[in-house]
């Protein structure tokens, strides 16, 4: 099979890559990923002579087609992902992620691509305060991130029920594990704790969000890939609900390190309480989520002590002001 995988050097992205290329490693696969802040060369770096790579803007229709036309699936990682980044800059948002989206559905129906999918967010439901949402519910998104991923949904949509394109919906639940950027809560309270720095938090910490180590979102994909249905949207949840506050708390404890480097910080806009998916109608495909989120935050912890060589350049270069995210 011929893969196109567009963000292939982001997180989720990059992780990805290296899940099938572990299942198949006769699978000829082209990231197309444009290397912005989020998007690094060294994800893929012990990939390079198993994959094709283009440096490439989905927004750009000419980067689109050049590496589409060659394809069996397209699968598009590609987006902005960062909330507090969108609340200060949502017009890039809007671009990527849904002129993005609408230039890759052009090219897949153009040179008749046999799969799509679109690599989508829990966040687009909104928050909920008790249960857990289901594929039918409404999309309520209450950032311009969540909503530029809604909006990108409803493209796709659009595109099978018009076009007859076999597309694929995925949201999946907060992701953590290796290469991700340090903007995002846990990699960002990881290192803090390394460095001894003051770990801010918003509002209280209460804010809930299940938890999904990558690699189990990279066998999801893998599942709905092959057994998914044409229009279908399918949960991908971790199972691992818990607080902000409770999360920081767990890396502090990893680390050796005192509660008393939290630091509460005025919360930001619209900032979703809870979120919750329910994911019954994935699991029916026969995928679960398999890391338990002690041991995966563990792994997660360990791969950030072991890899200063790759976060701190990163910091470094952006001078990232650290906030709580997600």
């Amino acid at each position: 099979m011929r893969l196109l995988v567009t963000g292939g050097a982001g997180f989720i992205g990059s992780n990805f890559v290296h899940h099938v290329l572990k299942e198949h490693p006769y699978y000829e696969i082209t990231v197309l990923d444009n290397l912005t802040y989020a998007g690094r060369k060294e994800n893929l770096q012990d990939l390079w002579g198993k994959i094709s790579f283009v440096k490439g803007d989905i927004t750009r229709k000419e980067d689109v087609e050049q590496t589409a036309k060659n394809c069996d699936c397209i699968i598009n990682f590609a987006a902005e992902t960062h909330v507090d980044r969108s609340i200060i800059d949502a017009g890039t948002f809007v671009l990527t992620d849904v002129l993005g989206t609408y230039n890759l559905l052009e090219a897949a129906r153009k040179y008749k691509v046999a799969k799509f999918i679109q690599i989508s967010t829990d966040e687009v439901y909104g928050d909920i305060l008790k249960g857990s949402f289901t594929e039918s519910d409404r999309l309520n998104p209450r950032n311009p991130y969540s909503a530029s991923k809604a909006g990108a949904e409803l493209l796709c949509h659009s595109y099978f029920e018009t076009y007859g394109l076999f597309v694929v919906v995925t949201r999946s639940s907060n992701n953590y594990g290796p290469n991700q950027h340090p903007e995002k809560l846990i990699p960002k309270s990881i290192i803090l704790a390394l460095l001894n720095q003051k770990i801010p938090i918003y509002g209280t910490g209460k804010n809930i969000r299940d938890w999904l180590y990558v690699e189990d979102n990279c066998a999801a994909i893998g599942c709905i890939l092959r057994n998914g249905e044409a229009g279908e949207v399918y949960n991908v949840a971790g199972n691992e609900k818990l607080e902000n506050l409770e999360v920081v708390k767990a890396i502090l404890k990893l680390s050796g390190k005192p509660e008393s480097l939290i630091e509460f910080v005025r919360d930001r806009p619209g900032h979703d309480l809870r979120y919750s998916i329910n994911a019954k109608k994935l699991s029916a495909l026969g995928w679960k989520p398999r890391t338990k989120f002690k041991i995966g935050l563990h792994k997660t912890f360990q791969w950030y002590m072991q890899n200063a060589a790759w976060w701190k350049p990163v910091i470094e270069k952006e001078q990232i002001n650290f906030h709580d995210v997600q």
